[in-house]
């Protein structure tokens, strides 16, 4: 199966996951946890950038990583926020150029092609910092002939759970479409610095 390509979705305007707003789930979550260490965050596949100036008004250096050029483009056009940016390329194959305190990702992983899903989690591992934080918002949808792509409970914790330490996850506010589809995980590299 060919990869999507994002890029001609984004100037067709064919992108119905595209909300105009942030995630409901991490504005509570940002809301909910104030006194956070402040730090650096990278979003991958971050649209048109709604999460990372979120990130940015909570004061963390946030950087949104995503593939398609438009998307950067437009997202760097809405940006007014100083510690926020945005960068062209692929996650999921490119050698970051320095490690993040936090991952964030907003179903990312269900727009994952399946088989590259272990290219996925190597990503998450070459990007975060030993110790580093993962935040994610899964779909959990069973459609097999994505994007998106189904995953569930049971996946995501297979996937993650040999690197990483699960501190949390629940069931967040989501979009009016995507109540009680989305689930939240909180992670922790093992590497972490004692």
């Amino acid at each position: 199966m060919a990869d999507t390509d994002w890029e001609n979705c984004y100037r067709t305007g064919d992108t119905q996951w595209d909300k105009g707003k942030p995630s409901p789930g991490l504005v509570d979550w940002l809301a909910a946890h104030p006194d956070l260490p402040r730090g650096s965050v990278i979003n991958p596949g971050c649209g048109f950038g709604y999460d990372i100036r979120e990130w940015a008004k909570a004061g963390f250096d946030a950087v949104g990583y995503d593939i398609a050029p438009s998307a950067v483009d437009g997202a760097t056009a809405k940006t007014s926020e100083p510690n926020a940016t945005f960068k062209l390329g692929d996650f999921l194959e490119d050698e970051p150029t320095e490690q993040y305190d936090w991952i964030f990702e907003h179903t990312f992983y269900c727009a994952v092609n399946p088989s590259r899903r272990p290219d996925y989690l190597n990503a998450i591992k070459r990007w975060l910092k030993p110790g580093g934080q993962f935040l994610a918002v899964h779909y959990f949808i069973s459609d097999e002939d994505g994007p998106p792509f189904g995953t569930d409970h049971d996946e995501v914790h297979a996937r993650f759970s040999d690197d990483f330490e699960l501190l949390e996850d629940w069931v967040p506010r989501s979009y009016p479409n995507r109540t009680d589809l989305e689930r939240m995980f909180w992670w922790c590299r093992k590497d972490r610095v004692l």
